[in-house]
């Protein structure tokens, strides 16, 4: 009874282990030296990408700290400026004040000086419109023209000096 493969004969497994032999010959001469390498070019890149992105890594971080360092410094800068222009500010706002109190100081004593003169016409031109009213008033008076005694004034200027010093007088008991 032959039961086919499962009884195989001699010369039949002969054959079978032969051409396996070859087969497997010609797969472990050509292939598994392809596949070797393929795995060998597989693991290196592995290993290779690998150590590139760790070196990547450690070159970001190095350029991450530098911006950090940067950073900070321009931030420290930053403060400095504003530090400086704060206080040019300061010192700008404090001269223009300054030279804004000796214009008003100088604008107060020319306005005093320019109401001392006006006064000083003022009081001039009402002493002479006095004296006017004054003569023709005592010449009607009188009845004769006393243009003659106005002109004399020294009588009318001490009479003028007279109510000044009253005047003064007057305002300083106050």
């Amino acid at each position: 009874m032959n039961l086919g493969p499962l009884e195989p004969r001699v010369d039949q497994l002969i054959l079978a282990f032969v051409c396996f032999g070859i087969v497997f010959g010609v797969f472990a001469g050509m292939l598994l030296p392809r596949i070797r390498r393929v795995l060998v070019d597989r693991e290196d890149a592995i290993v290779g990408t690998r150590d590139r992105a760790a070196a990547t890594r450690l070159e970001a971080d190095g350029i991450h700290t530098e911006y950090k360092a940067q950073l900070a410094k321009a931030h420290r800068e930053l403060a400095t400026a504003r530090q400086r222009a704060r206080e040019e500010g300061a010192e700008i706002i404090a001269a223009a004040r300054e030279e804004g109190q000796q214009q008003k100081a100088a604008l107060v004593a020319d306005a005093h000086s320019r109401l001392e003169v006006d006064r000083t016409l003022a009081a001039s031109a009402l002493n002479d419109s006095v004296t006017f009213l004054a003569v023709e008033l005592a010449g009607r008076i009188v009845g004769e023209s006393l243009s003659e005694f106005a002109n004399d004034s020294d009588v009318i200027d001490r009479f003028f000096d007279e109510l000044d010093a009253e005047a003064s007088e007057g305002s300083s008991a106050v």
